[in-house]
């Protein structure tokens, strides 16, 4: 039987309508686009399949363009961390990319998921010519900042309440994942993987934040309708 085929073998050029889901691309000039433009690519990742793996030398910066992504790590013990999700309009690896060195992070399709790559020679070019690009690379190192220090005091939380909303407040940073919006498309599971806790009591959380009128659960994801709250509020 034939293997099927890895994501990198599936890459192919973005469509337009693909392209205008890439938010930096406004960012450059007409030349810097089209050198970005040629470059990209997009594949179909499919639930399971890592897009970058620890100890794998970078190749490409990465975009969702539709789906979820998982980032996380595994200790000596074999155990998984989960660090936070990539949900559409989210750019990763900035950090990588820049040193040119190897992943030090899992990430993998949560559910079928299309996913933009750009290589990180052209990565590189771009910061040596476009101000605009330097700058939202600036921007999202910053917010990363803030994301993992968040993350580790998600982590330290006892009140699944509060660790639902913060997580789910993470995903919504309009900075790092400018074309999401207000719904975001999401299964109480796949909520679970990112939280680490069981979907039944992830459910329960949903239930509180709902009430507190901080999210509506609607069919096949969540409507925030008080960030503040998930922010800042001990439910």
């Amino acid at each position: 039987m034939k293997p099927e085929a890895t994501p990198f073998q599936r890459r192919r050029p973005l469509t337009e309508d693909e392209l205008a889901h890439i938010s930096w691309l406004k960012l450059l000039s007409a030349d810097e686009r089209v050198r970005a433009v040629e470059d990209l690519k997009i594949t179909d990742a499919q639930p399971g399949d890592f897009l970058c793996r620890t100890g794998r030398p970078v190749t490409y910066w990465f975009g969702v363009i539709d789906g979820l992504l998982k980032m996380s790590s595994d200790n000596a013990e074999g155990q998984t961390m989960t660090f936070t999700g990539v949900p559409p309009g989210g750019w990763f690896g900035e950090g990588t990319a820049l040193k040119r060195e190897v992943y030090r992070y899992n990430i993998q399709a949560l559910r079928k998921s299309l996913v933009a790559g750009l290589h990180v020679d052209t990565f590189h070019w771009l910061l040596d010519h476009s101000i605009g690009f330097n700058r939202f690379v600036m921007n999202q190192l910053n917010e990363r900042l803030g994301q993992f220090i968040a993350a580790r005091e998600i982590d330290r939380m006892a009140n699944p309440n509060i660790r639902v909303a913060r997580s789910l407040a993470a995903l919504f940073n309009p900075v790092l994942y400018p074309g999401l919006g207000a719904v975001l498309r999401i299964t109480q599971q796949e909520l679970a993987y990112l939280v680490g806790l069981s979907r039944q009591r992830v459910n329960e959380a949903l239930t509180t934040l709902a009430a507190e009128g901080a999210i509506q659960v609607e069919y096949g994801g969540l409507r925030v309708t008080d960030l503040q709250a998930l922010r800042t509020h001990a439910f």
